[in-house]
């Protein structure tokens, strides 16, 4: 990273480093990062230059392109983050030069030795980073402190409230207009303020004085829904742009701790960089000959693709479908391009993980690919899982592409209902790019029964287990998004379904076993869970590393899916789901209509994983669908693992 501090003009310079990953899902564009001795702000995309970097070539994967186009239509490519090698060799180098812009933020300091307040642009506080190969010691200091003798000069650091609302700005807290109750200091035009900060996160514990007219104030008075009564409107700020908005912003704000984790929610997008396979390969394969072969064809009858066989050497790439099967393909093509285009991409693009579910599902694994590759056991499912588990794949390869696609601040991104809570803007202008980064690793596909998973569906249906469930993720909804959509609200629109509950519950049951038997643990294990809806039923887990900046094929996750291992690792998982250090109170609990949680008999002790790990932040998990821990109607797997 690189900051532009406002002592040192436009000149760029070293503040610290972070993985490419900690820029996609804790602190991106806009976003705050904290450093040893002060925080900065990553700037928008527009600051972000590449011109030192020729050799960049940008991330390809074509689905998640597509789908990150229907967000930002002007989109053509992802980039990872700028980066030159060479820092380390010569710290004052070209390298040292290249980096994510970052700007210091807040914008007020305080000294920590006479606990003088003031503003970066007042030309109070100094910029110091004097030591190259190490940028994490750049600092602010107070250079006309007279409190602290000596040659050091005493350190700054950020004063650490900030204003935020739900409609992503954010603002440096409004020190003077608050100690003095929104009226301007009858002494000075420029107040020169203090902050006494007896440390913790408590706003009783700061007090701000104005020290030119005497006025004092505490922190407290600007905490909670009483302390918004004294502070002033939104300004509509985007720091991380540079811009505030033109037309105003009618959210009231809120005082928010530098460190806060819900100063940035991540808004993106990801996919398994999957072959095509049955129809969407075989029109992968008609598109990529459109322009040369299919367009200005005469016919498109199944005879006359017969004679196009012997005579167009294009058509021999068809060979592994029959002349009506191709001929059926490229009337769908052609209709779709003169409707433009839409529906070309629906199967890929709405639904991001059909196609993963498609490949995973096949009963032939496609040709191995550096990027994917499958293995099953030559005597299929070991005889001990049969009733448990329908196939068992082995992906030696994959490799997972993720795009940050916008952000939030204070309210969370519904994965389901994006524009459910309002997202704050990566550019000035409409982007033409968008921030990305790839992760090569392995995993284990395990596909249940889909008679077991409709026999369990149709026993759980009208349960009172289930229904608290539904009930629970109806309030859920309806307590943070019924004001957002003026038009109406389907509380139960994403509902995801009982068998994505079963199946999620046995996804963290496995994940936990394995990290207790693999070489990586569970934080550095991701899961995809493929439950489908009533049209399209499916019954999956993929359970695969999600190691970021490194190859995470170290064979050590594979390896669970060896027949000895895999009975071994699902008898452990499944009998430890039976028991819970915090039973009964973990077993018998449920959803209740007051209580603002989405998750039955599951805990920290049982099921709960990291955030990194869970797509769906521990939310829809129950072990009572999978074990008989009470009613063994409610078990999918009412028997234990002989």
């Amino acid at each position: 990273m690189s900051a532009r501090a406002e002592a040192d003009g436009q000149y760029r310079r070293r503040v610290g480093a972070v993985r490419p990953s900690h820029l996609m899902f804790t602190g991106g564009v806009g976003a705050l990062v904290d450093l040893p001795n002060f925080s900065v702000l990553v700037r928008g995309l527009d600051d972000w230059s590449y011109s030192s970097v020729p050799n960049l070539e940008p991330i390809t994967e074509p689905r998640l392109l597509a789908a990150v186009a229907r967000r930002h239509r002007r989109v053509t490519s992802m980039w990872s983050a700028p980066w030159l090698d060479g820092v380390d060799s010569d710290p004052n180098g070209e390298a040292s030069r290249v980096g994510v812009p970052v700007e210091p933020f807040p914008a007020w300091l305080r000294c920590t030795a006479c606990n003088e307040l003031a503003a970066l642009d007042s030309r109070v506080f100094a910029f110091k980073n004097d030591k190259p190969r190490a940028p994490h010691e750049a600092k602010f200091v107070h250079e006309g402190c007279t409190t602290k003798k000596g040659r050091d000069k005493p350190l700054a650091v950020a004063a650490r409230f900030l204003l935020a609302c739900t409609r992503g700005h954010l603002d440096d807290f409004p020190y003077a207009y608050f100690v003095h109750y929104g009226a301007a200091c009858p002494k000075a035009t420029h107040p020169k303020m203090r902050m006494e900060d007896r440390g913790g996160n408590i706003g009783a514990n700061v007090a701000i004085q104005c020290v030119n007219c005497g006025e004092q104030r505490n922190m407290r008075d600007a905490m909670g829904s009483r302390g918004k009564e004294n502070l002033p409107r939104c300004r509509g700020r985007h720091p991380h742009l540079g811009t505030f908005d033109p037309d105003g912003c009618a959210a009231e704000p809120t005082v928010l701790v530098v460190g806060a984790s819900n100063q940035w929610f991540a808004q993106t997008l990801s996919v398994l960089a999957v072959p095509r396979t049955g129809e969407n390969e075989l029109r992968a394969k008609v598109e990529e000959h459109w322009d040369t072969t299919f367009k200005g064809m005469p016919s498109t009858s199944p005879e006359f693709i017969t004679w196009a066989r012997e005579t167009l050497p294009a058509l021999r790439q068809f060979a592994k479908w029959s002349d009506a099967e191709v001929s059926e393909m490229i009337g769908k093509v052609r209709e779709s391009k003169e409707a433009g285009g839409e529906d070309a991409a629906k199967d890929d693009d709405t639904d991001l993980r059909k196609p993963e579910w498609d490949v995973f599902s096949a009963p032939e694994a496609p040709e191995p690919t550096a990027d994917f590759t499958l293995r099953r056991d030559p005597d299929g499912v070991p005889a001990p899982l049969r009733g448990i588990f329908s196939d068992v794949v082995q992906a030696e390869r994959l490799r997972e592409v993720r795009a940050l696609t916008a952000f939030t601040r204070l309210d969370a991104p519904d994965p389901d209902d994006p524009d459910l809570v309002a997202q704050a803007p990566l550019s000035r202008s409409e982007t033409t790019w968008v921030p990305a980064s790839e992760v090569r690793g392995e995993g284990v596909f395990l596909r249940v029964g889909e008679d077991l998973l409709t026999a369990w569906e149709k026993r759980v249906a009208g349960s009172d287990a289930l229904g608290l469930h539904r009930d629970a993720y109806r309030q859920f909804r309806m307590n943070r998004y019924s004001d957002r959509l003026p038009g109406g609200f389907d509380p139960m629109r994403h509902w995801p379904g009982s068998r994505y509950i079963a199946l999620h519950t046995l996804s963290h049951l496995l994940i936990r076993g394995i990290a207790a038997e693999c070489g990586y643990s569970a934080a550095s294990l991701s899961e995809r869970i493929y439950a489908g809806d009533e049209d399209d039923p499916r019954g999956g887990i993929l359970i695969y590393t999600a190691v970021p900046d490194a190859e995470g094929t170290l064979g050590g996750l594979v390896s669970q899916a060896e027949p000895e291992r895999l009975v071994r690792l699902v008898r452990r998982a499944l009998g430890d789901a039976m028991r819970c250090s915090s039973d009964p109170l973990c077993a018998e609990r449920l959803p209740q209509p007051h209580a603002d949680f989405l998750h039955g008999a599951a805990c920290h002790v049982c099921l709960f994983v990291s955030e990194t790990t869970c797509e769906r932040g521990n939310r829809f998990l129950d072990r009572r669908f999978v074990v008989p821990i009470d009613d063994p109607e409610l078990a999918l797997y009412r028997e234990p693992v002989q």
